[in-house]
């Protein structure tokens, strides 16, 4: 029996429906598929390392810069190539994360082996380049301030200041900033000042002094902290074995209770300045300047360098002992000695080579 002209119509309708749907399913397996490549080619791109280069870099993100602006840096320096797909990878990491909008200021490190996710991780973490200056024990304040005008990393705000300025600036009362410093490692961000570390420093050797002070031993012949990190300073300059600073604190505290002037040679090369040329000769000794212990008693009016925290403690906790004079071995060492008549003996030993 023939087929009626509206079931051969509904037969066409249904497989032409069929074929619409097998299409479908295959345009939408495509754009799947499409999809998964593109979320695997994203993926592995935000987590492969970026291009950069063996040597360490950095770069830096200004205050107030964009998201397109840090990329656009990246790309500018190498780091971030200039196609289509790497743009729109990083707009979309950049969302994903939902960090674009909170990324810090400031020199970040690009090491080998970084991946894009993890370098907005570390900027949105503010996570930047952290610098150190160490402040050498025993540095007088000219030669600090020529390691802070060499220092690239800091901002220069010092040059064409004078120590008192800079002194007026801290809050130091007599305008003299010398051993005010303590000698350690600090660290620092691009951008700080110079005049930033200073602060940091200052307020380090305050508070230093402040905690060691109460702590001193009794019947010290320092009445104030600032006397203190005077002798500190000498102690410092004196000798740089560790094990002997409390000896030679001991002879220096020693002879200011007798009433012995010091007869430092650090104090003699300090108040000579620049008319030191590496030797000190016995017409120099008898010179006299505000600093030259051979020829004025007491201590001078300043500190002569910059303690470190040892040396304090050594000052302000002297060894015991007899002992009221000291020479150098030649090794580093001294040999102490409580008369006039033993030390003379151990100059001629130690430093004219005879009676031996």
């Amino acid at each position: 029996m023939p087929s009626s002209p509206s079931f051969a119509r509904s037969f066409r309708r249904q497989r032409g429906g069929a074929v619409l749907r097998v299409f479908l399913v295959l345009v939408l397996l495509a754009l799947v598929g499409v999809g998964a490549a593109a979320w695997f080619d994203y993926q592995r791109y935000t987590n492969a390392a970026l291009p950069v280069a063996a040597d360490a870099t950095t770069f830096d993100v200004p205050r107030g810069a964009s998201y397109p602006q840090i990329v656009a840096e990246l790309r500018r320096i190498g780091v971030v190539a200039r196609d289509f797909r790497t743009m729109v990878y990083w707009r979309a990491l950049g969302r994903e994360l939902g960090i674009a909008g909170r990324l810090h200021a400031g020199e970040y490190a690009l090491p080998q082996g970084i991946t894009p996710r993890a370098l907005l991780h570390r900027m949105a973490a503010g996570d930047v380049v952290q610098h150190r200056f160490t402040i050498v024990d025993g540095w007088t304040f000219r030669q600090l301030r020529l390691a802070l005008a060499s220092e690239a990393g800091l901002r220069q705000t010092l040059p064409g200041s004078s120590d008192e300025d800079i002194a007026h600036r801290l809050g130091i009362a007599d305008g003299k900033p010398e051993g005010w410093f303590l000698p350690e490692t600090y660290s620092f961000v691009k951008g700080e000042s110079d005049f930033d570390l200073l602060q940091r420093a200052h307020a380090a050797m305050k508070k230093t002094l402040d905690q060691l002070w109460p702590q001193r031993s009794a019947d010290l012949a320092l009445d104030t902290p600032y006397k203190a990190l005077i002798l500190a300073s000498i102690v410092e300059k004196e000798t740089a074995q560790p094990a002997e600073r409390a000896q030679i604190a001991g002879v220096f505290v020693r002879r200011l209770k007798f009433g012995m002037r010091l007869q430092t040679d650090p104090t003699v090369i300090y108040g000579m300045g620049a008319n030191y040329a590496g030797n000190i000769r016995r017409s120099d000794l008898e010179t006299d300047t505000p600093f030259n212990t051979y020829t004025r008693d007491g201590l001078p009016p300043t500190p002569i360098a910059l303690p470190g925290a040892v040396a304090l403690e050594a000052v302000l906790h002297p060894a015991p002992g007899d002992a009221l004079y000291f020479v150098a071995r030649g090794d580093g060492s001294h040999e102490f000695s409580p008369t006039l008549d033993a030390h003379n003996r151990a100059v001629q030993k130690y430093q004219l080579h005879r009676g031996q």
